[in-house]
């Protein structure tokens, strides 16, 4: 199976607690490793006693190691068979200096085990190593139930959702994002604090519009380059009514913009998509942001570099293409409902059968045939997270949101990338947007992510978040910037 992720393992131990309990979970977690595809770094029992942590010996050696590894290790996961030794726990943590999730599982005592062969005493157990890692200045998360089994399907699904948010926090931490052009004087909404976030390990790139513009205009209609990019984009999309001029437009600016991200190893973009393209290189470019978030490379509208922060946060959890949204129509008298739209480059995971066409508003202004490059198409029905990053220089921090819900096949009739979805309390979903001064943009996974992008934006990278569908639960006291 292809590795999902690599985590630092330390398995707790008490002497008088039965050997065997050790033995089972390290056999236990050996095979829930290999059906997820998580490589384990731990002590072998050749390095501790049955390969487990409960002396400062062994804390010392696990430590090292995980030290050693500390670039390839996405997350640590603490185990305990039983009640553990809670200073052996976080001294191999602190020795590790390992900046990185942690998610601490306790094995249930059975009712008709209590005996000294069986007994466990992890309930307790859990307790205190908690205590201690709280002492000791980490940050740490935990499964939904107190204790559970490591082959029971609920610990596989906190598992699956800890390696989830693991990749947020690894992927925000050490992320460039190239911005393209200016904002659209209209939308102060899309204004943002790069301080902010090189802060938080996010990086800002930039590039002018007309450099984009003069490196195009130097690479020839019969470049090799050219052919290859405008068949890329007719088997990507039906680009039957688009012109063939604006194809070989698209096709030059996706060259130039590639080799510029190529350069600074840029990993998502946010693009000035009108009114300057319109006005002066005469096409819309929203296939090519299409074409470059279905590749895993996310790209937003309107410099929005905030959006396309929230758009990469969900396609780190979920591994699938995101798309950056409009919210923008109520969805007749449902007050759960509502229409999302843009006017055409969501990824084509969102948009089967997708057509290349015009921007009809864009149109109405900048002419509708400096307007070519749109995708128009609807997204079926299935399972939807929506999120949203924002910074506040006012506050000097970063907020976030996020909200599961269902698209749905509900008629609607119009034209662009559209969606509708059923997010069960909207109204105060909505009340929680404006009142907080979030954007009108939101970015979108066609997946079920948010309690891991919330863990990972709230409890490890110290944002203010709020999960819409736990707003009832306490949330981890923001970092101070």
């Amino acid at each position: 199976m292809t590795k999902t992720a690599t985590l630092g393992v330390i398995v707790g131990n008490r002497d008088f607690f039965p050997d065997v309990l050790i033995s089972e979970a390290r056999r236990d977690l050996t095979k829930l490793f290999a059906e997820l595809g998580i490589e384990p770094v731990w002590l072998s029992p050749e390095d501790s006693k049955l390969g487990a942590v409960e002396t400062w010996t062994d804390a010392r050696k696990c430590g090292d190691l995980l030290r050693r590894e500390r670039e390839r290790l996405d997350g640590i996961l603490v185990s305990l068979p039983n009640f553990g030794d809670e200073k052996g726990v976080a001294d191999s943590i602190r020795i590790a200096d390992v900046n990185v999730p942690i998610l601490v599982q306790a094995y249930p005592d059975d009712l008709d085990q209590f005996g000294l062969d069986r007994r466990r005493d992890a309930f307790c157990g859990k307790i205190s190593v908690c205590n201690n890692l709280r002492q000791f200045g980490f940050k740490y998360s935990l499964t939904r139930d107190h204790t559970v089994a490591v082959l029971n399907p609920r610990f596989r699904e906190d598992l699956v959702q800890f390696v989830q948010t693991c990749k947020v926090v690894r992927g925000l931490n050490r992320v460039r994002i190239g911005a393209v052009g200016a904002r659209p004087n209209a939308f102060n909404t899309t204004r943002y604090s790069e301080k902010l976030f090189e802060n938080n390990g996010i990086s800002t790139h930039t590039i002018d519009l007309s450099e984009v513009f003069g490196d195009a205009q130097h690479i020839a209609d019969s470049d090799a380059r050219v052919k290859n990019r405008i068949e890329q984009i007719n088997a990507y999309a039906d680009t039957s009514a688009a012109p063939a001029e604006s194809l070989v437009r698209m096709a030059k600016f996706a060259i130039v913009l590639d080799n510029w991200m190529d350069s600074l190893s840029i990993s998502a973009t946010a693009i000035q998509c009108w009114s300057s393209l319109q006005k002066n290189f005469g096409v819309n470019v929203c296939t090519i942001m299409s074409m470059m978030s279905q590749r895993m490379m996310p790209s937003a509208c309107e410099v929005d570099i905030a959006g396309v922060i929230s758009m990469y946060a969900l396609q780190l959890a979920s591994g699938r293409p995101s798309a950056l949204v409009d919210w923008n129509n109520n969805y007749g008298g449902n007050p759960d409902k509502c229409v999302l739209f843009h006017c055409g480059n969501w990824a084509t995971e969102f948009l089967p059968g997708a057509k290349m066409g015009t921007a009809p508003i864009l149109g109405t202004t900048l002419g509708e045939e400096n307007t070519v490059g749109t995708l128009n198409g609807r997204t079926d029905a299935g399972p939807v997270t929506i999120a949203r990053v924002s910074t506040d220089d006012l506050a000097g921090s970063i907020s976030a949101y996020v909200a599961e819900g269902q698209f749905t096949d509900d008629p609607l009739t119009t034209f662009g990338s559209r969606a509708v979805v059923d997010v069960l309390g909207l109204p105060a979903l909505m009340h929680v947007i404006c009142e907080n001064g979030f954007e009108h943009h939101a970015a979108m996974s066609r997946s079920l992510c948010a309690n891991a992008v919330a863990d990972a934006l709230s409890r490890y990278k110290g944002w203010r978040t709020h999960h819409h569908n736990r707003s009832g639960e306490l949330q981890a006291i923001p970092r101070t910037i």
